[in-house]
């Protein structure tokens, strides 16, 4: 009976001693880092801008920068989660045996094809409606000489200076921009005055009238 009285005294005083040590264990800080990739047109990878890298369940993360970069710090053993709109969800955990304190990955995102039901957009309720319409359209000579005065050269190169961008060409637009203030990070943006480029474009405009041009516009 005092044998396993003992023992028992000998195991609850190891587990008190384990509960102690794991309480008293420090948490493991580390500093996450890394690179998003996807694959391009022609099938190599290429850096993927402003994905959601995110610790799960939190609102700690970062969002990767224009060249697909992120760094922020977590701690050993959180999931982590890669999001974007258009592109897979993917969760990884990083592993909480880590002797280092700084942990590096690289994640490959893969688009997500959604397929939509098809829908089909018509101007009349009918295709009798259409062809009533259609065959009563006014075909004259007035109506053909607007249409081709709307497609003569000097007519597009106006609407080419009075359309405003869609949004594609906004978002490539930022993009390029941002690209740019990464680049000079931390330094004096050149000055187009000093660019040969920029004076060739110049002078090439100025030869064309453009300026002039804009002027009776």
């Amino acid at each position: 009976m005092q044998k396993k009285i003992l023992l028992l005294f000998i195991l609850a005083v190891n587990a008190f001693a384990g509960m102690a040590q794991h309480k008293n264990e420090p948490v493991r800080v580390i500093e996450f880092s890394g690179m998003v990739f996807y694959e391009d047109e022609t099938g190599r990878p290429a850096p993927l801008p402003y994905t959601n890298v995110a610790v799960k369940g939190t609102s700690r993360g970062a969002a990767s920068d224009y060249d697909g970069f992120f760094s922020f710090v977590a701690l050993a053993g959180e999931t982590i989660v890669f999001s974007r709109i258009g592109y897979k969800t993917v969760e990884i955990q990083i592993p909480d045996t880590l002797h280092s304190a700084q942990y590096k990955w690289i994640q490959i995102m893969t688009e997500d094809n959604i397929l939509l039901p098809e829908a089909i957009i018509m101007p009349w309720p009918s295709k009798e409606h259409f062809k009533q319409e259609f065959l009563e359209i006014d075909i004259s000579n007035e109506l053909r000489e607007n249409a081709i005065a709307n497609l003569a050269e000097e007519k597009m190169k106006e609407i080419r200076y009075t359309v405003p961008a869609d949004g594609r060409e906004s978002s490539s637009i930022v993009i390029k921009q941002q690209a740019t203030e990464y680049v000079y990070t931390g330094q004096t943006k050149p000055q187009n005055i000093f660019n040969p480029l920029a004076w060739k474009k110049f002078i090439d405009a100025w030869k064309r009238g453009d300026f002039k041009k804009k002027d009776n516009r």
